[in-house]
């Protein structure tokens, strides 16, 4: 995983630590603590990392790492693993290139674009597009949350689904300021689902996107980004918003595939099929 200009929230010292559940995860934890400038904590400080008093514990287990909010009521553990989940089930029964977001980036068209995911969250959009034979670059401005992506990249070696994953190559980078960096294209298809703004009466307040606004923040960069990704594919822009959310200030979508509850707003910038 290459690392530059990641961003993490000026509070998360009060908000997270990390924990190691075992002995061969300790010289992991410990380097991923120093970087973030949080506390560390392992199995010889406390058997349970429920136990510890941070909001959220990062816990690496094995190859396996997660986040954990402790609490009462807390919700269960959010992790990347791209081997358990509603990522198994999606790889199985998802529908192939007959999916939304395979028709948005063009795999209708008969092509197999190269594409960057400027925003990766859990990289499940992402994993979903490598298993449709794309070569997927991913940047990810939280380095919690690239941490979280490179331990289920690791995970997932010499699984059966080592081959896909080998097609997904991460950067810990904030994406505007990795894409002002390049002086060419970059991809055929760029693809981005920005955070969408928190609200308490959504579905956003699942625990994925608590964590999210915790440990991440809210972004403002959405109009900047979507203008530098234009001026980076080759072939086409897709943003991935909520149904009936408003759409990124600036150039506006040629065209959207509309789904139950999100769709994907497309910005051509040439016909996908003089890829072949």
């Amino acid at each position: 995983m290459n690392t530059q200009q990641s961003f993490c929230p000026t509070n998360i010292s009060q908000n997270l630590c990390i924990y190691a559940a075992a002995a061969s995860t300790l010289d992991t934890a410990a380097a991923f603590a120093q970087a973030l400038q949080v506390q560390f904590f392992s199995y010889q400080d406390t058997p349970d990392p429920y136990f510890l008093t941070f909001p959220f514990v990062f816990v690496y287990e094995g190859e396996k790492a997660q986040i954990i909010q402790t609490g009462k009521s807390a919700p269960g553990p959010v992790t990347a693993s791209f081997l358990q989940g509603k990522t198994t089930h999606r790889l199985k029964f998802g529908g192939g290139k007959g999916q939304m977001i395979a028709k948005a980036v063009g795999l209708n068209k008969g092509v197999l674009p190269t594409i960057l995911d400027a925003t990766a969250g859990l990289a499940q959009d992402a994993f979903v597009l490598a298993s449709l034979g794309c070569e997927i670059t991913l940047l990810e401005r939280s380095p919690i949350i690239a941490e979280l992506i490179a331990s289920a990249l690791r995970e997932a070696q010499g699984t059966e689904i080592q081959d896909i994953t080998a097609r997904m190559h991460l950067n810990s980078v904030d994406a505007c300021a990795w894409l002002a960096d390049q002086t060419g294209k970059v991809a055929d298809v760029i693809y981005l689902d920005p955070m969408y703004p928190h609200s308490d009466k959504s579905a956003l307040v699942k625990k994925e996107m608590r964590l999210f606004h915790t440990l991440v923040g809210e972004t403002s960069d959405d109009a900047e980004l979507l203008a530098r990704a234009i001026q980076k594919a080759r072939y086409r822009v897709v943003v991935k918003r909520p149904r009936k959310g408003e759409t990124i200030q600036g150039q506006q979508p040629a065209h959207q595939i509309l789904g139950k509850s999100c769709r994907y707003d497309i910005y051509p910038l040439q016909r996908m099929e003089n890829l072949k």
